[in-house]
């Protein structure tokens, strides 16, 4: 598998499916219980005889169809923008239908034409409004030319002017012009003032994690360090009175232990760079061997190996900001990794001119299927909860709280990286994919060296 895969762009979801289906066919039995009281109140009521029989069939096909759609799709589903702009062009062919047997532009019901129009227009995109403008086009023009009698009185011939006619489609195509240029930009802005309200509450929210984040750590810092001192003042003394070998090295594994709790504690404390370390940039590469380092001699005992590999594709090799919380979530990450592999651990730095990316991958079984798309909410774990199930990273059985991957994706994404969790093959091998923009990771230094706190991808100061 290549370590360096370039992602696709992030981008704001769009509202690709903004009607509903029952709008739809709720505007079209409107339609439909008009043109049927139209039809019938000229034929029986004012007792003009029109193509009775061919305009019941047009109606007819409106209601089949109104009827065929409910049942195979019901009122909520929301359609394709081409479905929806089908059902539309239907609707304009059966009008024109309508008109072209019963007077075309010279019957006042043409101006209906408009309406087809002004719904695709704030609703569908600008390339189906404009298919549906050409189509409104087309059939206004041939109504103008080709049509049967308009239904009147027999001793009094109706036959509009030409130049009426004329007039009739010029305010037609004017009018489906306008309606689609102006409603189609009241929409789009519309929907541009929603999209931009619905990603600044995703900042808002985002940015809320953080500082819960930040609380979350202190807390835990403060709470557990009087415990831990405890625990390490209780093994010392019964380390010192110990004459049994084996209770005398499990002491000593208690000790080193709660040595490793407090300095991550101590990391804990402050998620923000000190910024007083003359080594405090550091290259790639540099940064996944020191993260691995610690891992090494604990994955070494367990018979597994951790590779380092580098893919340089152009440009210089970046140079990463020693981050406290950067390098937590990256070392949180390769101990995932480690404890799930079965064999060997495969780091890889890759970079060109415009990204640089870390992946990290094991030969275990995998990411869940079911978990996948969820991976990086807060306690969502797959740990096992009972002994003698066998977790690999527990044999004890002891369950996690579901926080790892949430603390090290949220202070990576807080750098300005993308993460993204797969399985490189069919039976597991679980990788996380890391990236940075160039320009994010040379931004963050220039602003550190000049003072400034550095914002992070939603414009907030870290």
């Amino acid at each position: 598998m290549s370590v360096f895969s370039p992602s696709e762009p992030f981008s704001a979801p769009r509202a690709a499916r903004p009607l509903r289906l029952g709008t739809l066919v709720l505007l079209r039995w409107l339609a439909i219980v008009g043109q049927l009281a139209s039809v019938l109140i000229v034929h029986f009521g004012l007792g003009y005889r029109l193509p009775l029989f061919e305009c019941l069939v047009l109606i007819f096909a409106s209601i089949t169809i109104n009827t065929g759609l409910l049942i195979r799709y019901g009122p909520g589903h929301r359609p394709n923008a081409r479905l929806a702009f089908y059902q539309l062009a239907y609707d304009c062919v059966q009008l024109g239908g309508l008109l072209y047997l019963t007077g075309g532009l010279g019957n006042p019901f043409a101006l209906l034409l408009l309406a087809p129009v002004s719904v695709s227009a704030s609703t569908l995109p600008s390339r189906e409004t404009l298919l549906l403008v050409a189509l409104v086009t087309i059939i206004a023009t041939l109504l103008a030319l080709y049509h049967q009698p308009m239904p009147w009185d027999s001793a009094v011939p109706f036959s509009p002017h030409p130049l009426y006619l004329l007039g009739v489609w010029t305010a037609i195509l004017c009018g489906v012009g306008f309606i689609a240029g102006y409603i189609n930009k009241v929409a789009h802005e519309a929907r541009q003032l929603a999209d931009a309200l619905t990603v600044t509450e995703l900042a808002l929210s985002r940015q809320q994690q953080l500082s819960a984040l930040d609380g979350l750590a202190a807390a835990a810092a403060h709470e557990l360090g009087t415990p831990l001192a405890t625990i390490a003042l209780a093994a010392k003394e019964v380390r010192r009175d110990a004459s049994d070998a084996d209770l005398a090295a499990d002491l000593d594994l208690i000790l080193e232990q709660v040595a490793r709790c407090r300095a991550i504690l101590g990391k804990l404390r402050s998620l923000k760079p000190s910024g007083a370390d003359i080594f405090e940039d550091v290259s790639l590469s540099d940064v996944i061997a020191e993260l691995a380092k610690p891992h090494e001699a604990s994955a070494a005992g367990a018979g597994k190996t951790i590779t380092i590999t580098r893919s340089d594709f152009g440009g210089k090799e970046p140079v990463i900001l020693r981050d406290v919380g950067l390098l937590y979530g990256l070392g949180n990450l390769i101990e995932n990794a480690v404890q799930f592999a079965q064999a060997t651990v495969t780091i890889g730095a890759g970079w060109d001119h415009k990204r640089a990316v870390i992946t990290i991958t094991d030969d275990g079984p995998g990411f869940a299927p079911e978990l996948l798309s969820r991976l990086g909410e807060p306690f969502l774990t797959s740990r096992w909860r009972e002994k003698g199930d066998g977790d690999p990273r527990d044999p004890d059985g002891a369950g996690g709280l579901g926080l790892g991957v949430f603390i090290a994706k949220t202070l990576l994404e807080r750098t300005g990286a993308n993460l993204r969790f797969f399985n490189a093959k069919p039976t597991g091998h679980a990788c996380v994919e890391i990236s940075w923009p160039r320009a994010t990771l040379e931004a963050r230094q220039d602003d550190e060296r000049g003072g400034r706190k550095v914002p992070d991808r939603d414009g907030f100061d870290l």
